[in-house]
């Protein structure tokens, strides 16, 4: 695994543990309406799952397998913002912390996104050089 903009991999992971443990603890401040049962529950699980995929990708077996555990973790950051932006718009959380929660989660986004482009590149180069190598 790569490091990330100065972050190592244990660090992010711990990043990432943060941001699900910041998240939990944001959900027992929203309003006490029926939508943000459902909200809290969606916001949970993809904020559960950022960490919990960066975590797998760590553990992969395969170049394949990272890739596929990292498009996963950004997915799930990406989720988190569209629920937590959600939530801001509706009305159903306010204060500091969620716009703070809402920078996490792009960050997080855009950590993951460049992963998998580099993951992607490296993929390529690795099978051109292959080519290369079987045309000799």
């Amino acid at each position: 695994m790569q490091y990330v903009a100065g972050m190592t991999p244990q660090e992010l992971r711990e990043r990432n543990a943060r941001f699900a443990v910041d998240i939990t603890k944001l959900t027992k401040s929203f309003t006490d309406e029926p939508a943000s049962e459902i909200i809290i529950r969606q916001l949970i699980r993809s904020a559960t799952g950022t960490a919990s995929n960066y975590r797998a990708a760590g553990q992969g077996r395969s170049h394949a397998e990272f890739r596929s555990k990292i498009a996963t973790a950004l997915e799930e950051a990406d989720e988190c913002i569209h629920w937590l932006e959600f939530s801001k718009n509706a009305d159903l959380v306010r204060g500091p912390a969620v716009d703070r929660l809402i920078r996490e989660a792009k960050e997080l986004a855009a950590i993951f996104g460049a992963s998998r482009r580099t993951a992607l590149q490296n993929a390529k180069a690795q099978d051109a050089k292959r080519k290369l190598s079987s045309a000799k």
